[in-house]
């Protein structure tokens, strides 16, 4: 497996590669897809390179079986702005072609996420989820998140996506 930091010439994909996970029905869903309950796009080329020029220290790694390979996931990563120890690290959009989710890259490339935020200096990590993916949770849990009891409005607009209910993200956090 190949993980690098996201150029720009990638960003297409990686906008492609996060809707059909996201938002993906029928054939094209994984077992990740919120479209049962978010109608739209999870992010488009516009939003992904704002989001990307406003936060200097994040990085979008991606994931290849080999350099020049198709893109087979990707994971966002940067410090936690509203944690004021400074040492959590937020960890989101963790994407892997639907096609592909049979092959336990998701654990690896969060595992990476995780191994790239401690080589920074994180002790711990963070990250958001909708409160009724109970299986995402579950398998997150597994994987040493555990639930914090914060939770978080889901953003109102159509940014990312509209809610087809009323949402609101739990917080799972993973000391390192």
């Amino acid at each position: 497996m190949i993980f690098a930091p996201a150029v720009e010439s990638e960003f297409p994909a990686i906008v492609d590669l996060v809707n059909s996970a996201y938002r993906g029905q029928g054939a094209q869903a994984g077992w990740t897809t919120e479209a049962g309950y978010i109608d739209g796009q999870r992010i488009d080329l516009e939003s992904l390179k704002q989001d990307l020029a406003e936060a200097p220290s994040a990085t979008l790694l991606t994931l290849r079986d080999e350099p020049d390979g198709p893109l087979l996931g990707c994971v966002w990563i940067e410090p936690d702005a509203e944690v004021p120890e400074g040492d959590a690290w937020y960890l989101g959009m963790l994407t892997i072609r639907p096609d592909q989710q049979d092959r336990q890259l998701g654990r690896a490339l969060l595992a990476h996420g995780e191994t790239y935020a401690h080589g920074l200096g994180a002790k711990r990590v963070r990250m958001t989820v909708v409160h009724l993916r109970d299986t995402l949770i579950a398998w997150y849990q597994r994987r040493g998140y555990a639930l914090t009891g914060e939770t978080k409005p889901f953003p109102v607009g159509d940014r990312f996506g509209k809610p087809q209910r009323e949402l609101s993200f739990v917080v799972l956090e993973k000391t390192l």
